[in-house]
């Protein structure tokens, strides 16, 4: 059972938080149909993810088998053989296909352009440089819009704006703790890494941290936020998102993390401890 847990990678279902973030700035939590919506949305978006995963360890299996990690995944090290991995797939993505089409014909569409985005990334588009990272951050951008758009929640800009840029946070520190730790083979394990070094790398983290500090920042003060929450207190949260981006540079660079930022998020008690601080102040202000 391990193999195949390992295989479907549920650690990185905790993604489709981003799902409910319209419902927490929404002020939707009281809306019974409208929880189960955003919940049917966020089960979907984890088992998409699961199947993309599986499809990607199908492809990249005799890859992985040259990497000092990767090779330890289940199709790579052959726990679990091709025939299986394809029906576990199948299986993953009919019942999210299915999910989402219960959510609405929207949150359907939204999943549907996760997996040809996926699809493309797969087949090529993660050699591009920069572009290999907008893509991923795309990944988490149409998981907020499932659950604004697709449920009848209208997305603000502001929240927007600051999930595209931590999650391009999140991807090029991906890729600097990929490139930091393959060293000199880096390129023969990801090729895009090749157009990567950690000078140019270090300037897009540092300016992706600081654009989502400052835009977090205008959110929680702005006008239209005020009107919209009747409270200018959600500045009281600014602080726990400046001590998770620091702390997370700070995992980056001296602890050899930031590879996986599902896995740093479930087992740094300092980003739990920030992320529970934010979202507990965020219901007290709120509710």
């Amino acid at each position: 059972m391990s193999a195949w847990v390992k295989l479907l990678r549920p650690h990185q279902w905790v993604k489709s938080g981003f799902v409910f973030v319209g419902l927490l700035f929404g002020h939707g939590w009281n809306d019974g149909a409208l929880v189960a919506q955003v919940l049917l949305a966020a089960g979907a978006f984890s088992l998409a993810a699961s199947a993309v995963y599986v499809g990607n360890d199908l492809i990249d299996r005799e890859n992985d088998r040259q990497h000092p990690e990767k090779c330890r995944r289940p199709l790579a090290s052959g726990a679990i053989g091709v025939s299986s991995a394809l029906f576990l797939g199948l299986a993953c993505l009919l019942v999210a296909v299915g999910l989402a089409w219960m959510a609405s014909p929207a949150v359907l569409g939204v999943v549907v352009a996760y997996l040809l985005l996926n699809v493309g990334y797969t087949l090529g588009l993660k050699h591009v440089v920069v572009l290999d990272v907008f893509i991923i951050s795309a990944g988490f951008m149409l998981r907020i819009l499932a659950g604004t758009v697709g449920v009848g929640i209208a997305p603000s800009n502001w929240l927007l704006l600051c999930g595209l840029m931590v999650t391009l946070f999140l991807g090029f520190a991906k890729r600097r703790a990929e490139l930091k730790a393959l060293d000199d083979d880096a390129a023969s394990h990801r090729r895009v890494l090749e157009d990567y070094d950690p000078v140019l790398l270090d300037k897009l983290i540092g300016v992706c941290a600081a654009a989502t500090i400052v835009s977090y920042s205008l959110y929680t003060v702005s006008p239209e936020t005020v009107l919209m929450h009747g409270t200018d207190r959600l500045v009281a949260t600014v602080p726990f998102v400046v001590y998770g981006m620091f702390r997370y540079l700070f995992l980056l660079h001296r602890r050899a993390g930031g590879g996986d930022p599902a896995a740093q998020l479930l087992t740094d008690r300092h980003l739990l401890g920030a992320c529970f601080g934010w979202l507990a102040t965020i219901l007290l202000i709120l509710a």
